[in-house]
């Protein structure tokens, strides 16, 4: 939803959205997987469990993660779209990890903002009371900057 907002007010497109919640949007720039389309049977079909994603190097989520590769748990159906790489890259949206393929984008973030990052992945399964997920960290770092 990151990346719908960012695309409605910052590059302007108008009826944009994610084929999830309005199937016959003008730009859908969230968009079902290839291998799920004409999936019926929901149960375990979906993109479930954890997948390994590269980190662009200079990103804030490199500083974060201290690492350029990283692995994080997904349970979803829908990704960005492709089709609109170029334009969010003109606008500032930084694609800053992808799967190992570089055809998933997995992680975006706009530096012009204090803390604008967002996850194709469920980190909230990884992040434990005694180890944060290190995008939760970083929120809390920014928060703490913003404050003072």
């Amino acid at each position: 939803m990151a990346v719908v907002e960012f695309i409605s007010n910052v590059c302007g497109l108008e009826d944009v959205d994610s084929e999830e919640f309005s199937p016959n949007c003008k730009n859908p720039v969230i968009h079902i997987m290839d291998d799920q389309k004409g999936v019926d049977r929901k149960g375990g079909t979906m993109r479930l469990g954890a997948y390994p994603c590269i980190l662009k190097e200079g990103s804030l989520a490199e500083r974060l993660y201290g690492k350029t590769e990283i692995t994080e748990r997904h349970r979803h159906r829908y990704e960005f779209n492709n089709k609109y790489r170029e334009i969010v890259e003109e606008k500032g949206l930084k694609i800053s990890g992808t799967s190992p393929n570089g055809l998933l984008v997995e992680i975006v973030e706009y530096t012009k903002h204090p803390y604008f990052v967002a996850g194709q992945f469920h980190p909230e399964f990884k992040s434990r009371p005694d180890r944060p997920q290190p995008l939760f960290v970083g929120l809390v770092e920014a928060t703490k900057k913003v404050k003072r």
